[in-house]
């Protein structure tokens, strides 16, 4: 009497498995169906997405509930269990199906959101904030960025305490020159075969009648000094032709976006030869 009881009940939890077998073959289509709606072209009403939420919450409950009988089955019941791999290998596949369009859904989500506050909030461009594009190689441009970024920590204002020579030193210590060299191709050849740069410091050429370049000074430094270097180089170097313009930069917010379209009417106003100091 006893053993029918514990027979009749390993069979009724068997049924449980099968019934819950039979509904998510039925509806996991329908659940991949009803998440393929949801695309950001469509406009998806609201109780569709409820729907979605609650059918997959149905799913994992469903697929929990079999699990948990499963093992109860294959452990205290095992003797009135006759395991079924087909069904088993459908049951693991519905669970990956359903976690994989949850998943996407959710995914699909976020991009409406997204676009929407794009819609909503459209972002300003402020052309005196866009990077100055000084170099043409982006590994050149990455590097001057990075130069930049280290005077943007370096500009802050220093507490009362830390306020002394030292303290000033140090954040007035790393500052950069902007050159660019201009003129016949021959001698800015000239000047890259001949002129040596140190490590931190960059050079490009251009374009063919330009050279463009950054010196990374590690202390502050006074532009007469820079331009009285450069007046030697390009005396010793016979480059005497070429036009020169320095651009000191102490702080990123000397550089805006627009500066190139700033230096190219000054150079058109200099004369072979000529040196010269702009501020920003």
């Amino acid at each position: 009497m006893e053993k029918d009881r514990v027979q009749r009940y390993a069979e009724s939890l068997n049924r449980t498995i099968q019934n819950n077998f039979h509904y998510l073959k039925k509806t996991i289509e329908d659940f991949q169906e009803m998440c393929r709606m949801v695309t950001p072209e469509r406009n998806i009403p609201t109780g569709i997405l409820v729907d979605i939420r609650e059918m997959y919450k149905e799913i994992r409950t469903r697929l929990t509930e079999i699990k948990v009988i499963e093992q109860l089955l294959q452990g205290k019941y095992r003797q009135y269990y006759q395991r079924n791999s087909m069904r088993d290998k459908e049951i693991m596949e519905f669970g990956f199906v359903a976690k994989n369009c949850y998943s996407k859904f959710e995914y699909t989500l976020m991009q409406i959101e997204a676009i929407k506050k794009m819609k909503d909030h459209p972002p300003r461009t402020d052309p005196s904030r866009e990077p100055l594009l000084w170099f043409r190689s982006k590994e050149n441009q990455i590097a001057l960025i990075k130069n930049l970024r280290i005077l943007r920590e370096l500009d802050y204002e220093p507490s009362p305490e830390t306020i002394g020579v030292e303290r000033r030193e140090v954040m007035g210590g790393r500052t950069l020159t902007l050159f660019l060299f201009s003129g016949d191709p021959l001698s800015l050849d000239h000047l890259q075969s001949h002129i040596r740069f140190r490590e931190h410091d960059i050079l490009e050429r251009y374009g063919q009648r330009e050279i463009h370049g950054v010196l990374v000074h590690l202390k502050k430094v006074d532009p007469r000094i820079v331009e009285e270097v450069f007046r030697r180089m390009m005396e010793s170097s016979g480059m005497k032709k070429l036009k020169c313009l320095l651009i000191p930069v102490h702080s990123d917010k000397d550089l805006r976006g627009d500066l190139l379209h700033l230096i190219h009417p000054t150079l058109q106003q200099m004369t072979e030869g000529e040196l010269k100091t702009i501020s920003v």
